[in-house]
């Protein structure tokens, strides 16, 4: 019988640091930036890729980061809801959210603005029609969605400005 190892070591930039981690071969990249890197903007939701609670950008794709492994992510370039905000000046998408009560309980928000702020940066100009697309695997209890895609497009109209 094979033998695999049980423990790993990776190497990924996370918000423009690297970082070299030794990790368990079944860590998530949730785990990995939750409990190792201690980046708890992102949230642990459903932990099965249903709410995307979890969502981060990796190599340029939105991901459900509790659905791949942290091995998997290895030689990655991963953003955050961390690395978004400069110190302490907001994005044009985190202004828009709160400008338009798109944040409520706030549990979603990390995930749904990394899912629309990479949907902004491949589409500058997108319809209704693809911002709903481009959140659809996000989920928000409170919201209703319609403060969140009202602020979506408003940095769309403004131009990410």
């Amino acid at each position: 019988m094979r033998e695999y190892p049980r423990e790993l070591d990776i190497t990924l930039k996370v918000n423009g640091v690297e970082y070299k981690e030794h990790v368990p071969a079944n860590m998530t990249l949730l785990q990995l930036l939750r409990e190792k890197l201690f980046l708890t903007g992102t949230k642990e939701g459903c932990g099965m890729g249903e709410c995307g609670a979890c969502t981060v950008i990796m190599n340029g794709k939105t991901v459900t980061s509790c659905l791949v492994l942290a091995v998997e992510a290895d030689g990655a370039e991963i953003r955050t809801i961390e690395g978004e905000a400069k110190g302490d000046q907001l994005t044009a998408l985190q202004k828009a959210f709160i400008e338009y009560h798109g944040t409520q309980c706030g549990f979603c928000t990390p995930g749904m603005i990394m899912s629309a702020q990479n949907l902004l940066e491949r589409n500058p100009n997108p319809s209704r029609e693809d911002i709903v697309e481009a959140i659809s695997g996000n989920l928000c209890r409170c919201t209703g969605y319609e403060p969140i895609i009202e602020a979506i497009e408003s940095v769309a109209r403004r131009g990410n400005k």
